[in-house]
């Protein structure tokens, strides 16, 4: 392992921890339409995006079990489906299609539409809760178009920190 790897996984890792903080500071992030945004999912997206699938699988489940406690919900439940997720990027990301903006954009649409809805489903239709289109329409879908909303300013982000620290590498 090369010392440049270990300063860009760190760096990965800081990234996180500072995006779920900025993400559960309360009013820090405005609410818009009443919801605020997941916003370490499109980070750890964004970040399989650039590495291998092992690492990319880690930091699926680190950010997801971050959002786990910051959502007081059950504990795994994000972070299975975000080392998933992330597996699955990484893997076409390195062998199915190119790296852009617009690959960036449609992966965490497809991603967080279905972490979305499975928390929807789970959370609140299964439970058997009143209202659920209402809940579906006044939260959950607010808080999906402003997560998938910050997708490219962790793109951009993480592109540079991987293609700067990779140039360093070789």
């Amino acid at each position: 392992m090369t010392k440049y790897r270990v300063i860009r996984w760190f760096a990965y890792v800081l990234e996180i921890i500072v995006i779920f903080v900025l993400q559960e500071t309360p009013g820090l992030l405005p609410e818009l339409w009443g919801a605020r945004p997941v916003a370490v999912i499109p980070a750890v997206l964004s970040i399989a995006m650039f590495e291998s699938r092992g690492p990319a699988m880690a930091f699926g489940l680190f950010g997801g079990l971050l959002i786990d406690f910051g959502f007081g919900g059950v504990l795994g439940f994000h972070g299975l489906l975000l080392a998933a997720a992330c597996y699955a990027v990484s893997l076409m990301a390195e062998d199915l299609f190119r790296t852009n903006l617009l690959t960036a954009l449609l992966i965490s649409a497809v991603v967080t539409a279905a972490a979305v809805l499975l928390e929807w489903t789970c959370f609140y239709v299964l439970r058997g809760y009143s209202e659920e289109g209402y809940a579906l329409t006044a939260h959950y879908l607010p808080m999906f178009c402003y997560t998938a909303a910050l997708m490219p300013v962790t793109y951009y982000f993480n592109r540079a920190l991987a293609t700067q620290i990779r140039s360093k590498e070789e």
